[in-house]
């Protein structure tokens, strides 16, 4: 296993999809130039990369204009080139997203308008006749439907990204956890489990730790990450059938998260779920402003997310109302993901990347879904903020 160099020009910190999609842009920018990837966990892609439903967003949710709406798009889009080149498993399998009764036809609206104006390809409307003909076990009013979104192994991505890094010379150090951060004169140290790296940058992907060494860094510690656990059951082998692809619901545009969808996985699995349940790191984590006056704006959704993850009973009603033959003797096993979420000082989520400087670093504050899907088009977002800087 490679080991971190005491000196070098550029580090990243964190090999999520992420990180390595940044290394690897840069590196491929500048050759010439040395650096290193640094990781926590003893493998790459551990975190919000290989804990997820592994969907390619198409872009439908985000507001026009936003971070999230332009990089979603683009993403997807070399994403699947990068798939296709180098040999990736994923499907184009499409996906409904679906209207239960009329009061949510106007939410549909909305994110057909927005979908259209991030000129998502292939959107159309579906009535109940044409849903039935893309999902025959679905019901709704009215969905929309999304051809270009697709799924894939997310992990099996950032793998790919990591082999391509080493083979250029880029070493992606695991068990290296980086745990302290000290500006230094032409360097920013990194104090990591194996000692220390001096770099001339850094570009911090750290995922739920992301808020933490921004602040050791010198960043504002608002917004802070604030973790959501979220559950997926499986739904037994005999009854995938019920689902062919991916089904959503319409979800609250308050909340920047999608609610319980029904997806099929890369590897033929398909899950209910996530709940989205708060997963505190550390009791500061319940001491911070903005914890408490969410929890006071969104406790019912709260008992919501409760019920779901105590009550199998309660996951497969929920997800009946989109497919009415699940019943909850269909649910098998399933296994947690995780979201590092940023939340404000104000109680408000944040509901787009957001990316600030410190002295030669970067710091990647919020990246929650659609990263994953917008990994290569954010890294070349954050390699021309990078570049901008003038440094290394």
């Amino acid at each position: 296993m490679p080991s971190a160099p005491g000196e070098c020009d550029l580090a990243v910190v964190g090999a999520g999809i992420l990180g390595l999609a940044v290394a690897r842009e840069l590196t491929r920018r500048h050759p010439e130039r040395s650096a290193v990837v640094l990781e926590r966990a003893d493998a790459v892609a551990t975190g919000q990369t290989g804990r997820n439903s592994g969907v390619i967003h198409a872009g439908i949710y985000y507001a026009p204009g936003s971070l999230k709406a332009r990089m979603c798009v683009a993403g997807a889009r070399e994403l699947y080139a990068y798939c296709e080149q180098r040999e990736i498993p994923f499907e184009r399998c499409g996906k409904a997203i679906v209207a239960r009764n009329e009061t949510e036809l106007p939410r549909l609206d909305e994110l057909e308008r927005r979908g259209r104006e991030n000129g998502v390809p292939g959107l159309r409307r579906l009535s109940p006749a044409q849903l039935r003909e893309v999902e025959p076990h679905c019901r709704g009013v009215a969905a929309l439907h999304s051809p270009a979104t697709g799924i894939v192994d997310f992990a099996a991505v950032a793998r790919s990204l990591a082999e391509e890094l080493e083979t250029n010379g880029v070493p992606v150090v695991t068990g290296c956890a980086v745990e302290g951060v000290e500006p230094r004169a032409g360097r920013i140290a990194l104090r990591h489990s194996g000692g220390e790296a001096r770099a001339r940058f850094a570009v911090f992907c750290a995922g739920a730790g992301s808020d933490r060494l921004a602040v050791k860094a010198g960043a504002s510690p608002d917004p802070r990450i604030v973790p959501f656990r979220g559950a997926y059951v499986y739904l037994r082998p005999e009854r995938r059938e019920l689902v062919r692809a991916l089904i959503y619901p319409v979800p609250d545009p308050s909340l920047p998260f999608l609610g319980v969808h029904l997806s099929r996985h890369i590897d033929g699995e398909v899950s209910l779920g996530p709940t989205a349940l708060l997963a505190p790191r550390h009791p500061r984590d319940l001491t911070w402003p903005g914890t408490w006056r969410m929890a006071r704006r969104w406790w019912r959704t709260g008992l919501t997310e409760i019920r779901h993850l105590v009550s199998r009973k309660a996951l497969a009603t929920a997800a009946a109302e989109y497919v009415p033959a699940i019943r909850p003797e269909d649910l098998g096993g399933g296994f947690a993901g995780v979201r590092a979420q940023a939340l404000g000082r104000d109680g408000k989520l944040v509901d787009d990347f957001v990316v600030s400087e410190t002295e030669r670093a970067l710091h990647v504050r919020n990246a929650p879904s659609p990263a994953a899907t917008s990994s290569l088009a954010l890294a070349r977002l954050i390699a021309d903020r990078a570049d901008g800087r003038a440094v290394p």
